[in-house]
């Protein structure tokens, strides 16, 4: 989900009958249907509807349908039902990505534990050269790529300054690794996206990333 799509979502998240029915389909350990959303909020089925429909629209449910295990088969019609779409909802200004590098430590601590460190780099930059490789075989642009994941990228000829750290509170509390994560991550993504003319950096500034994508020398 994008920025703006999180955004968006946010958004239909204001309506409180809207916020109940999310929370009362995510908390369900079962599909809902409108009837039982409708009668466990005390509003009418076209009005539990309508909510419902509207956080499929957003992306925070997802729809379908499905009989009643105890509906004959060709009997009545089909309910639609309602369920929890992804891991949820997160939003943070400026925007952040710990699960990001959560993931990429996840994966370090489970391919080598003896050396956590060195392996959280490999996967950094694993991470990052699938991920460039999918924004290039895309044909999408790296900037838009970097805008995407929050580094709020500032492209000028020489250089493309990362305006925004994803993993600020993390980096504050551990500079070194952070910091070397984000790099090879970042090193991963331009290599993976052909970006032959952009050398990442480590150019730490206040409130920024640390990392600065630098025009290459020219051979």
């Amino acid at each position: 989900m994008s920025t703006g799509e999180r955004w968006s979502a946010m958004a239909a998240l204001v309506d409180r009958s809207r916020r109940a029915l999310y929370d009362y389909v995510c908390r369900a350990d079962h599909p809902v249907t409108r009837e039982e959303a409708a009668e466990a909020h005390g509003m009418s089925r076209n009005l539990a509807a309508f909510h419902l429909d509207k956080l499929v629209e957003s992306g925070l449910l997802r729809a379908r349908y499905q009989a009643p295990a105890d509906q004959p088969r060709g009997r009545g019609r089909t309910p639609k039902v309602y369920e929890a779409a992804g891991d949820g909802l997160a939003i943070t200004v400026p925007e952040r990505r710990y699960e990001l590098i959560a993931e990429i430590l996840a994966d370090a601590v489970a391919d080598d534990p003896h050396d956590a460190d060195q392996a959280a780099r490999r996967q950094a930059r694993r991470r990052g050269r699938d991920l460039g490789a999918q924004v290039r075989d895309c044909g999408e642009d790296l900037v838009a790529a970097l805008a995407g994941l929050g580094f709020e990228p500032e492209a000028s000829r020489d250089h493309v300054l990362l305006r925004n750290c994803p993993f600020h509170a993390l980096a504050t509390r551990q500079t070194a690794l952070v910091c070397g994560l984000n790099h090879a991550f970042l090193a991963g993504l331009v290599a993976g996206a052909g970006r032959t003319d952009l050398l990442p950096r480590l150019a730490p500034r206040p409130g920024a990333c640390c990392v600065r994508l630098d025009a290459a020398p020219e051979r």
